[in-house]
């Protein structure tokens, strides 16, 4: 019993340090260069510093794509968002599973180290949203604007490697609206309806959309023959604008989605044989090379040399099955079905293997001009998101591993044979406020504001080799949900540029913000068995276990220069701050294991992250506008890295069963360096062509880990880059199109887009890259008045190298005393197959 009890422990401190943040898909989002259909109209507005500026006088690195653009090249998920996006990438392998919950996005190769922590933020409309989960539902936005580099002047916490703001399409003054349908293979389809309007004309409009997505995954289970990867989401939104005079503008906005998916597409490549009982190989190890590696991990803590096999170099493909223990059965109503110490309520969680999802965001803005030169800005956001996951946390198929045929097997598992039923519960809640003033006369803009941000998160994760509800009749209550973790932001923020000549301005900016963390007893109390943190002792249900305060300073400085009236350069020094977090787990372990937390180094809340950027940049546009470029190389330095740190200390009780607990700590730095360039090109009437590329470099200089120290046997990983991101990738595409003369109000286009990515370290040792990918899309069109119909093929030719990965544990219950045998695995994602159908549009 004890070890099933360090089994579940250990799977659960596995799953709590990767399963606690989550990105999620999302129909729209970034642009690779400018939008070839807006070089006409001379402008495309953003909203960078807090206030509209022609993207090509903005003195910041950000790129900006249209709703329109977004449909024209077929933008639907993260996946093809970041496969169509130099310097993006999106790892959605941290967890030990790859569905739509727990998505991180990697912005210039800011990669987030934990997921916890989160390197860019996301705004609707300037106001805070806690989750990408809205990205998911913003039906035909106005523009989507990526602002890269510290933006903690403007924008607040965690906005570190850049933030991200979708703005919405304000209603037009005739009624009108848009139905739209795709249709594709694997049963692929989407259906979006828009309608928009006056209420009273010039006073009231309102704008509102609906939206359903589903596709069938494009990979098998070899289990049972279902797909793997299925997604579906529908989701609602409304906007209401009001004016009541000229000089006022009100605005609300309310956005509700719901996200169901299957079982996720991903795998393992493991550097072991996993046998049954009888010796009969399971998965077969694609191993090709081996470490000396430590079995402690921890430098001076007295560890011996252990040979470690691992997977080195390029990663290979998948030699075993496709399989994972995801059948929805009775079996698994019955874990789902029982609500005690639930965070999440059986009738409102997922009722399946896979992912639920709900989400809500609403706002109001209120823009008032006081005078012809000073204008304020009051924004006020609620977010609420409930979300649970339901998995097969070992990932393979374990039929053939018998119940009670090995030790850590029970004779009552769920179905007879080794299956690691796990549910991971999350909610988040928060609210916003902002305030401000600007001012715009003569050779002077200023801006100055106050803003308050308080959001909470609360977790839960249940696994085990037994149905929860025999556990719970047999006297093994499951756990509570963890306690919340909270976080309250007061920040004051100011701008000031001025321009010195007709064509030098100088801007000046910054925030200066005070977050206070505060961390929660669990629903049930919390009894603390160690003093090493805090004092020792019971602590009450949802009292106050933890709470820290940080105070920081973010300026950023730029100088412009206009070299002519069609090109400008500019240079920028900023910092940025992400906030600190607590090592909360810890407090619940035995006394010997905080002592020794305490030796490692660990604290009970880390140091913020910090950051120092320097750029340059270019931007212009030539030939009466029909070629419009950006250019910017950056410098950062990224200084009190929080990264992920596992401790294995003995257990006296059960030598053959140590505990592992995980947690953060401040044990890192890198210096950041890259070159991105955007530029689009029409070349006549007919073409037009736009090409964009990034180069982001970095280089480790100081990493701690433990369970990488253990398999390698290093300790030094100076000189390493960060995992993760592709150090090269661009994008190239190129369209025709033109009217058709004999056809009355008739056009026809074709486009096609190449996205090219190099491979991704699978961890800060560099001894796994991913191979690289090649991916090509087509469309083709025809419209005729208010109708449109096109055909689309996306992967041409059908790219399956993996779209992330990341160095993971192996779940082997035969040949390891407690089930699992850290970073001897690879977790891969698995990417969509070649998929073809067809669009139509029509609007009214």
């Amino acid at each position: 019993m004890s070890s099933l009890k360090t089994k579940v422990r250990l799977t659960s401190t596995l799953s709590a340090l990767a399963m606690v943040g989550s990105f999620a898909f999302a129909p729209a989002a970034f642009a690779q260069s400018v939008p070839a259909d807006e070089l006409d109209d001379g402008s495309i507005v953003v909203t960078a510093r807090k206030r509209e500026e022609d993207i090509l006088d903005v003195p910041v690195t950000v790129t900006a794509m249209s709703g329109e653009v977004l449909d024209q090249r077929g933008v639907v998920s993260m996946q093809s968002l970041a496969s169509s996006t130099p310097g993006i990438n999106i790892n959605d392998s941290s967890s030990g599973h790859a569905d739509r919950g727990f998505q991180q996005i990697v912005l210039r190769g800011f990669t987030p180290v934990t997921t916890l922590a989160t390197t860019s933020s996301l705004f609707i409309d300037g106001v805070a949203v806690s989750s990408p989960s809205a990205f998911t539902a913003i039906s035909g936005p106005e523009r989507i604007e990526i602002m890269k580099g510290p933006q903690s002047a403007y924008f607040g916490r965690n906005t570190f490697a850049g933030a991200i703001n979708v703005v919405n399409k304000e209603p037009g003054e005739d009624w009108g609206g848009s139905i739209l349908g795709v249709v594709g293979t694997r049963e692929n389809w989407r259906v979006r309806a828009e309608l928009e309007g006056p209420i009273v004309p010039d006073k009231i409009g309102i704008r509102g959309s609906i939206e359903k997505f589903s596709k069938n995954g494009s990979w098998r289970n070899a289990a049972d023959g279902r797909t793997l990867g299925d997604q579906s989401t529908t989701s609602g939104s409304v906007l209401v604008v009001v004016k009541p005079t000229e000089r006022l503008t009100i605005k609300g906005f309310y956005l509700n989605s719901k996200d169901r998916d299957g079982a996720p597409a991903n795998a393992r490549l493991v550097a072991y044989d996993v046998k049954n009982a009888a010796g009969a190989v399971i998965l077969k190890n694609q191993s090709n090379c081996s470490f000396t590696g430590d079995s402690r991990g921890i430098q001076g803590a007295g560890g011996v040399p252990v040979t470690n096999n691992y997977i080195c170099g390029t990663v290979p493909k998948l030699i075993n099955p496709i399989s994972a223990n995801a059948s929805d059965d009775a079996i698994t109503d019955r874990f789902l079905d029982f609500g005690f110490n639930r965070l999440i309520a059986p009738e409102d969680g997922v009722q399946g293997y896979g992912l639920l999802r709900q989400y809500r965001h609403y706002h109001v803005t209120v823009d008032a001009e006081l005078t012809d030169s000073l204008t304020a800005t009051v924004l006020a956001g609620w977010n609420k998101e409930f979300w649970n996951t339901m998995i097969d946390l070992d990932g393979f198929d374990g039929s053939l591993i018998r119940a009670g045929s090995v030790p850590n097997v029970p004779v009552d598992s769920p179905r007879g044979f080794y299956d690691f039923a796990t549910l991971v519960e999350r909610k988040t809640d928060d609210s916003s406020l902002e305030g401000r003033f600007a001012f715009d006369s003569g050779p002077v803009r200023a801006i100055a504001g106050v803003s308050y941000l308080k959001a909470s998160v609360q977790s839960g994760l249940r696994a085990s080799t037994r149905p929860l509800a025999t556990s719970a009749a047999a006297g093994s209550v499951p756990g509570a949900p963890g306690g919340v973790s909270e976080n309250k932001t007061l920040g004051a923020f100011f701008g000031l540029t001025y321009d010195a000549t007709d064509a030098l301005s100088l801007s000046v900016e910054g925030r200066y913000q005070i977050d206070k963390i505060t961390a929660y007893a669990s629903p049930l109390g919390q009894v603390v068995n160690s003093s090493a943190f805090i004092p020792a002792g019971t602590y009450a249900p949802n009292s106050v276990v933890a709470q820290e305060k940080f105070k920081n300073f973010t300026p950023r400085i730029i100088v412009n220069y206009d070299i002519t009236p069609d090109m400008m350069i500019y240079a920028s020094w900023a910092k940025g701050v992400n906030p600190s977090q607590f090592n909360t787990n810890i407090l619940t372990t035995r006394d010997a294991v905080q002592t020794e937390a305490v030796r490692a180094g660990v604290k009970l809340a880390v140091e913020p992250e910090k950051i120092t950027n320097y750029e340059l940049g270019l931007k212009g546009k030539a030939f009466d506008g029909s070629v419009r470029y950006a250019v910017a190389a950056y410098y950062a330095q990224w200084r009190n890295q929080i990264n992920s740190i596992t401790l294995l200390v003995p257990n006296p009780l059960n030598p053959s069963v140590p505990d592992l607990v995980g947690g953060v700590q401040n044990s890192g730095s890198a210096d950041l360096k890259g070159i991105e360039f955007e530029m689009a090109w029409r070349a006549n009437d007919l073409i037009t062509f736009d090409i964009a590329g990034a180069l982001n470099d970095s280089k480790i200089k100081e990493f701690k880990s433990v369970p990488l120290s253990q398999l390698t046997g290093r300790y030094d990983f100076s000189g390493n880059e960060m995992p993760y991101s592709s150090k090269y990738s661009f994008n190239v595409g190129a369209q025709i199109g033109s009217e058709i003369a004999a056809w009355d109000d008739a056009s026809w286009f074709y486009r096609a887009d190449w996205s090219y990515k190099s491979g991704v370290w699978s961890g800060q040792a560099n001894t796994t890259k991913s191979r690289a990918r090649n991916v090509i899309n087509m469309r083709v069109g025809i419209s005729k008045g208010n109708l449109s119909l096109e055909g689309f093929v996306n992967n041409v030719f059908n790219d399956t190298n993996y779209t992330s990965l990341i160095d993971q544990s192996l779940f082997d219950p035969v040949g390891q005393p407690f089930g699992v045998r850290s970073n001897a695995a690879l977790f891969v994602n698995l990417p969509d197959k070649r998929t073809a159908g067809v669009q139509a549009k029509f609007k009214f």
